[in-house]
């Protein structure tokens, strides 16, 4: 049937398609593109503006997580399936009964990863940069969590460039007249008949101007049913949702403040409504939330942060001056130092450094952080080796509420109990700390396993050239001033989510499939309920977003 979108008596508005999917993010596009591309016809319902489409997709870095692909290779990187999948898994740790089918998708991911997931996105025009980057490096020995080797592929064009073949494909559809956009349909519950999810029902909200990211409103117009052979939901996550952040934390330890890493609408509300049509919702006390959050200067929405990506030569402090422990060096365990730095009571850290190691080692998470990989700009990008570089990191140090700068120890110290309205930070203390760091640098050898880290890096080669500063010591006048950088916790994704199989069908508590819905993307936990089990590897969402979306895209359609 052709999709129809046609206005009733009362404001009412009816909606008909084979396929349904609520939520226009990445995973939405994939699964509404392929089932287009089958034949079918389909109707997009998203709460949000036109302007939104793509979701939190748009705003990322583009990370993928490949395994032994050319990019690898040319750098001299050995991977395989075997060695990937004995990493996700350590990292994962799977230990619930209900974790069967995210195992199961953890090993079809692992397997996509390793086979069909590059060549796929290059037949449909992504590129990748070629200089694989090093996430979640771990640290707790050969059986623990982290990535062996570096697989972190960004895409050439970043996130808005991963959405672009998808969106395009339903585009197309569009103007066939085979899709139909229904932005500003927030939906609230499903409809059942017959046993089998025949459509969606909600609200249809105040047309609004927002511009991408921004609050738009949810002034409610009128309302509107939809109906399809199939509905597929993927509605996110709940990261911009503080108060049920807080509620599904862990031990009820949230920290009194957090930024946010996506937008408010990400706010999880209809998993409840599926939830309360007997699909099973689980794991939700597995989130992952980064604690190298900085605010933005220029925000989009409320309390929007930035996501630091560090190289591993800053020194991270809990918000008492203390040193974190080993292996939590940067960029080696999120979640470790999440755990420790909101165990110590406080819910910020710090990371010291110099002028250095802040331009060579920081990067910022973001399409709209990084505009030479997001424009595809080979000249823009050649400028980041530069030390005078006017690069994003630069404006924050210049513009940011977090970043301090000083000639001393003693003077940082002092500026960073200013910055926080305490006492904390013992000027003599950090004066201590760093100077032991600087008599290990001047050692050549030492016992500081952070160094150790360090040159370890670099002898991987995207290290060496533009993440890992040469060991010196932070104190010398020649890499200054000193930086301190203030580093809050920043909301992001859920680990968690609706139980589905391996075609992407939503699962009962007892296992069965509920005949006529699907899940994908964050909604789904990234497939299975939680595929990423206690610990991600960095680079996993996108891509579960992609092969959820499709998974969920093929049935739908074959069903109907």
């Amino acid at each position: 049937m052709p999709p129809q979108n046609r206005d009733a008596d009362h404001g009412s508005q009816k909606v008909a398609a084979d396929v349904v999917v609520v939520g226009a993010g990445l995973s939405g596009l994939v699964a509404a593109a392929t089932a287009y591309a089958a034949g079918k016809t389909v109707a997009v319902l998203d709460q949000e503006p036109g302007a939104s489409v793509g979701g939190q997709a748009h705003w990322s870095f583009g990370g993928l997580f490949m395994v032994n692909t050319p990019e690898q290779q040319r750098l001299g990187v050995r991977d395989s399936t075997e060695l990937a999948l004995s990493d996700w898994l350590a990292s994962a740790a799977f230990d619930r009964s209900v974790d069967q089918q995210a195992r199961d998708w953890a090993e079809a991911y692992v397997h996509f990863a390793s086979g069909e997931k590059r060549s796929w996105l290059r037949s449909l025009g992504v590129g990748f940069f070629p200089l694989v980057q090093w996430a979640e490096r771990g640290g707790y020995g050969p059986q623990g969590h982290g990535n062996t080797v570096p697989r972190f592929h960004v895409t050439w064009g970043t996130g808005p460039a991963l959405v672009e073949p998808f969106l395009a494909k339903v585009l197309e559809g569009v103007d066939t007249g085979r899709v139909g956009l229904h932005f500003r349909h927030r939906a609230l519950s499903l409809t059942t008949t017959a046993g089998r999810v025949t459509g969606v029902s909600g609200d249809v909200l105040q047309p609004s101007t927002a511009v991408r990211g921004q609050a738009s409103g949810r002034v409610v117009m009128g309302s509107f049913e939809a109906t399809a052979g199939a509905v597929v939901v993927t509605t996110g996550g709940i990261g911009g949702n503080h108060a049920q952040v807080r509620r599904q934390w862990p031990d009820d330890t949230a920290p009194d403040y957090m930024l946010s890493g996506v937008p408010a609408s990400v706010d999880g509300e209809f998993l409840s409504a599926v939830e309360s049509s007997g699909a099973a919702l689980v794991n939700g006390d597995r989130m992952w939330h980064y604690p190298e959050g900085i605010h933005n200067y220029d925000p989009v929405w409320p309390k929007h942060g930035i996501r630091i990506l560090p190289g591993p030569s800053s020194l991270w402090l809990d918000a008492e001056g203390h040193q974190l422990p080993a292996p939590l060096f940067p960029g080696f365990d999120s979640q470790g130092a999440l755990r420790h730095i909101v165990g110590s009571g406080h819910g910020y850290s710090w990371f010291v450094l110099n002028r250095t190691i802040a331009l060579k080692e920081l990067a910022l998470s973001g399409s709209e952080q990084n505009p030479d990989l997001t424009g595809k700009d080979f000249r823009l990008l050649a400028t980041r080796l530069r030390p005078d570089s006017d690069a994003p990191i630069q404006r924050f140090m210049d513009k940011g509420v977090d970043f301090l700068q000083a000639a001393t120890p003693m003077e940082l110290a002092s500026r960073m109990n200013h910055l926080t309205g305490s006492s904390l930070i013992d000027g003599d203390g950090l004066d201590s700390l760093i100077r032991a760091r600087d008599s290990q640098v001047a050692s050549r050898l030492g016992k500081d396993p952070q160094l150790s880290a360090i040159r370890a890096s670099r002898r991987f080669a995207t290290d060496k050239l533009m993440r890992v500063a040469r060991p010196h010591r932070l104190t010398d006048p020649a890499h200054g001033p000193l930086i301190a950088i203030r580093l809050s916790v920043l909301t992001r994704k859920s680990l968690g989510g609706l139980t589905t199989d391996l075609r992407s069908r939503v699962l009962d508590d007892e296992g069965n499939n509920i005949p006529g819905l699907y899940a994908a993307g964050e909604a789904a936990g990234f497939g299975g309920g939680g595929m990423h089990g206690y610990r991600a590897l960095e680079g996993t969402f996108l891509g579960g977003c992609l092969f959820t979306g499709r998974a969920a895209g093929r049935d739908a359609a074959a069903s109907v």
